[in-house]
């Protein structure tokens, strides 16, 4: 990925940082290729944060996350990449990233990307 991707996502001010609170953001619109066959792989993404002094920007999300299609990447790398990259724009005190991939060669993935860890 590279770093125009990233600058797509916008982190604002916290609108409670006083208070510890939860924020889900679910799609299940998270597309890749298979680096290995270039088959694309469908998920569904869970991102579960208690914020910190920001929050991200939905529709930046939602275009950083579309930024993954024509990338060809393995699914723990995608996971990993975005819990990196959300944790160093919002500074949460905690974060989950978990990724849900449709079944692949009758396999069916799910990958949980932690912070802190």
């Amino acid at each position: 990925m590279d770093n125009s991707q990233r600058s797509t996502l916008i982190a604002l001010p916290n609108p409670h940082p006083d208070r510890k609170y939860e924020v889900n953001c679910e799609t299940p619109e998270l597309t890749c290729l298979c680096p290995v066959t270039g088959q694309p792989d469908f998920a569904n993404i869970t991102i579960t944060y208690t914020p910190g002094q920001f929050i991200v920007e939905l529709k930046s999300l939602k275009l950083y996350l579309w930024g993954f299609r024509d990338l060809g990447a393995f699914h723990e790398d995608i996971t990993n990449q975005i819990l990196i990259d959300l944790v160093e724009l919002l500074g949460p005190e905690e974060m989950l990233v978990r990724t849900d991939w449709n079944v692949r060669g009758g396999i069916k993935t799910t990958v949980s990307a932690v912070y802190p860890e």
